[in-house]
Order: structure tokens, then sequence, then C-alpha cells
């Protein structure tokens, strides 16, 4: 449905310095999906999106949705913003003030190109008013809204139009943490239920794990990794991809044994010999980080049994109740680990505890 290719986008800064934002950047959206742009500030995400609705002009590249070349450096084509049909939703907003809530999501169909009849306009807005569940405010002052009511509003702003590709710029950030959660899954069912293929900008990992059908992780105006949110964050392909995504524990570890046949490892390690997996090729004597999530390192008080994964013993260096998970730092050697557990393991600080870790959970990484 839309295709980027080889796309570069530069524009000077106010010192006058060349700033390469997007740099070679390529990827395929399929038709209905959620595709998620996920990085740091100015890694490129947001250049990207206002390349692609046109806000930008990249200096090399193709942009193509259904089959429509909507800009390629190669072939001098350009369409302006307004005459690509996109929706887009900004990170502000940009609620109209002073008009009621059918008028604010009715403005783009009536200063179109198109020309509707009052009827239409009418059946169109309350169609898409009832898809965000804003349908019985439709007679409101658009800011006696809520923020989640503003963002739905901008959302059925952006929607009115039917739009071919609806573009997303941080759309939840100014919303506080329980109404961000709340709107992530509203947003997932509007844009399921709709179908329509999605661009989604985030600094927010949990958000683009969340919503996403792929994504697509930017550093310095580059695309370091695409793939599904599982395979984002159980297989990193990069210590800051690892640490970007998620929470994570990095152990310094050097390769003391390759067995290829059954496709594992021995590393030694900072905090002992450890059992790994053998996704990546690594050679004997090499330097490595070995990665664990929190959630996948098992605490227990009493010694486990022999052949239960890698074994380590520790002292509970601190923990703190986040109510639903206990997050515990243990101290094994000169190395503290977080660990994500039940609020039902009691050790207190200080005491011994047992870590243990099924060397399937261990990612193993070249050093940077």
């Amino acid at each position: 449905m839309l295709n980027v290719s080889g796309l570069h986008t530069e524009y000077v800064s106010d010192k006058g310095a060349v700033v390469k934002a997007a740099q070679d950047v390529s990827f395929e959206v399929p038709e209905g999906q959620l595709f998620t742009l996920l990085g740091p500030s100015g890694c490129g995400k947001t250049t990207t999106l206002r390349s692609i609705a046109g806000l930008e002009k990249p200096t090399q590249g193709t942009i193509a949705v259904s089959g429509t070349t909507v800009y390629s450096a190669a072939q001098n084509v350009f369409v302006p913003p307004n005459k690509r049909g996109f929706g887009m939703v900004f990170q502000s907003y940009a609620i109209w003030p002073h008009m009621t809530v059918f008028q604010n999501a009715s403005f783009p169909l009536e200063v179109g190109q198109k020309k509707y009849s009052r009827k239409e306009i009418e059946t169109k807005v309350m169609r898409v008013l009832e898809s965000v569940e804003l349908a019985q405010y439709h007679d409101r002052d658009a800011t006696r809204l809520s923020g989640g009511q503003q963002q739905r509003l901008a959302l059925a702003r952006a929607l009115v139009m039917e739009p071919k590709l609806l573009l997303l710029d941080e759309p939840l950030s100014n919303l506080d943490a329980k109404l961000r959660e709340k709107m992530r899954f509203e947003l997932k069912k509007i844009q399921r239920e709709l179908g329509i293929t999605t661009i989604y900008v985030t600094h927010d990992q949990s958000e683009a794990l969340a919503l996403s059908h792929e994504i697509a992780v930017m550093r310095s105006g580059r695309i370091v990794q695409l793939g599904t949110p599982r395979q984002i964050y159980e297989t990193p392909n990069s210590e800051f991809v690892a640490d970007f995504v998620g929470t994570i524990n990095f152990v310094k570890a050097t390769v003391r044994s390759i067995d290829a046949v059954n496709g594992t490892m021995v590393v030694d390690s900072e905090i002992g010999v450890i059992k790994v997996p053998m996704i990546n090729h690594f050679h004997v004597g090499e330097e490595v980080q070995v990665c664990v999530r929190p959630e996948d390192i098992h605490l227990s008080d009493s010694t486990p049994p022999v052949d239960h994964g890698n074994h380590y013993l520790g002292t509970v260096f601190a923990k703190i109740f986040l109510g639903e998970v206990l997050d515990f730092q243990v101290q094994v050697n000169d190395k503290v680990m977080l660990a994500r557990v039940h609020p039902s393991q009691k050790t207190p600080v200080g005491a011994p505890i047992h870590i243990v870790v099924d060397p399937t959970d261990f990612i193993v990484l070249k050093n940077n």
C-alpha cells in the first residue's frame, strides 16, 4: 500500500548547518496495517512522517501509495500535501476552540475540493463520530471535551475525509499516563475496525509494542531494525535496540566454547559461567554483551534443582513495590541485576537469594 524507498531528507538548522534528518529510509506497509516509526528525539521519525505527508520535501528517494507516486527525486514528482488525500493528527490536536464537535469534524468536508451536500456531510460526520464514540457530544463546544475526547475528535476529523493513509505524530503524548493507556486500546480498536493503513510516530516503546503490526526502530536518521513488536522485543539486533525497547540487563562476557550442533555457547561473565543460545555467529575468545529481560529472571529463597538452567547465588540489594509486580535489585559478584517478579516474593534486603535464568531467555549481542 505504502512504499518508501531510499528516502533522504535534509534541512538547514538555525545555525546554518545541514542536518541529515532521514538517510536511506526504506519500508513497505501493507494495506490495513499500523506501522510505527519508533526512536528517541532527533532520530528522524517525524521528518520521515512529514516527508510522507508532503510537509517536507526530500532530496532523494521515492514515496508511492497504492501504486501512485507522490514523490520521486528521479522523476521530479512532488504532489502537494493537500492533493495527497492523507489524514494527519498532530501532537497538539489543533482543535478549533470556537467550533462545536460536529463543526470541527465537518470542517475538512466543507473546505475541501470536493463539494458535498449538507445531508452528505451530516451522514459522514455522524458516522465517524460514532466510530470514535463522540456522537452524543456532537453539539458540545470542543473546548468542553476532556483530553482523551479531544484526541478522538482530532482523529475523527482526519478520518472523515476517508483518507488513503492516516498519519499520526505522537498523538497520545499530551495525555496523562492512565488516559494514554486507555487511548491505546481505543486507537487500536478504531484502526482495526476501520482497516485504515496507518503510520504512527512515537518515542514511547510501550505504545509502539501495544499498537503496531510492525515497527521500524530509528537512530540518527536511519532504520536500525525492522520487525514485529515481538521480534523487536525478544530478538533485538543491537545494544541500542535492546536498551531502547523495554528494560534489560547487560552483562559483559567472553565466549568460552561453542556447540554448533546444539546451537549453544558457554560464556564467562561478570556473574559467572552462562549457557546461552548462539543466534549470531561468534568465535571463542570474542567479547560479547549478554542480555536478559527482568521478567525472565526467576528468584528463589531455596536452592533450585541442578538442571534448572543458569543458577547464581546473589544478595538482595534493593527492592521496589510497583503494585502488580516487585522489582528486585540483586547483586551477583559486583554486578547488580534487575528482576521483575510477583509481589509474593518476600525476601528482605540484605538476604541471600537464588537467581535462575533459562538459557533460551538470554540474548547475546556483539559488542558495539
